[in-house]
């Protein structure tokens, strides 16, 4: 977007249009895209704004008052352990990302256990484990094929058992579409209320900022199975801009608790409107 108003020497309509499908191409949805420009233009009017720099300027206050109401902290709960069932697709980077929370937390003196329960994927729990391993973390996993939720209440009781504070659930990369799995994420988090006696703290689902639009419908799908309590989005390095964030914000209201920002463990921000804006139109 910043090349785009640097083209420009004066704010007229050509620019706006420009502007907007800028907006579209950074995986922002025509009718959110739309919105923000007829804003823009309205603000731009009324306070008399003629050169580019100051529209660049407007924009990323937009943006950032749209995703301040998604900004939330992760819930850690007042009761331990703090338990985290964490949802996917395929190929968003999920186990990448366990691995940077579980690293986060252990650094700050917590005592994590990842529990393996993608079971359908004959790698998952090797995967899971080796990263457990780099973290310096416990993981609790079965064979292939085992029962997930019975890992997952397996997992819950050695938690218990070895005085765990943050439990970490891994879970099949699954199509969204895929009803009879998104039943055994359902089953999952039933395990995981019967045994704490309380909602599971967080549900959180990690979406790819580089997926564009179909990220949306992956969003309401899995939040239609198991009210979402947050989403972690990957990749935010490289070329994604992460337009489909604003999508997400504006059709479903869902709290953004955390980014990745890299590939290293380190990578791993809170989730903060003010920075995403300005980081999206650098």
């Amino acid at each position: 977007m910043g090349a785009v108003l640097a083209a420009r020497a004066v704010v007229n309509d050509e620019l706006l249009d420009e502007l907007e499908a800028a907006l579209i191409q950074a995986d922002v949805s025509v009718p959110v895209a739309e919105g923000m420009v007829e804003r823009l233009r309205e603000a731009a009017e009324s306070h008399h704004i003629t050169e580019p720099s100051g529209l660049l300027e407007l924009l990323a206050q937009h943006v950032e008052e749209m995703l301040e109401p998604c900004e939330a902290p992760l819930s850690t709960g007042e009761q331990t352990p703090t338990v985290f069932l964490m949802l996917g697709v395929n190929g968003v980077g999920k186990t990448t990302c366990i691995a940077k929370i579980a690293h986060w937390y252990q650094s700050a003196g917590n005592k994590v256990l990842l529990v393996a329960a993608d079971t359908f994927r004959a790698a998952a729990a090797e995967q899971l484990s080796v990263w457990a391993e780099r973290v310096g973390c416990d993981i609790v996993q079965q064979q292939h094929g085992s029962d997930p939720a019975a890992v997952v209440y397996d997992g819950l009781e050695a938690a218990r058992a070895r005085g765990h504070n943050l439990v970490i659930i891994d879970t099949a990369g699954r199509l969204h579409t895929k009803r009879n799995l998104m039943e055994e994420l359902r089953k999952m988090d039933r395990v995981i209320q019967g045994q704490l006696g309380r909602a599971t703290d967080e549900r959180l689902l990690v979406i790819d900022a580089t997926t564009g639009q179909n990220a949306i419908r992956q969003a309401e799908q899995f939040n239609e199975a198991l009210d979402i309590t947050g989403l972690m989005i990957a990749k935010l390095d490289g070329t994604a801009k992460g337009g489909v964030v604003l999508s997400i914000s504006q059709q479903l209201g869902l709290p953004i608790k955390l980014i990745g920002v890299g590939e290293r463990l380190e990578d791993l921000r809170l989730f903060s409107a003010r920075d995403f804006a300005g980081q999206m139109f650098d």
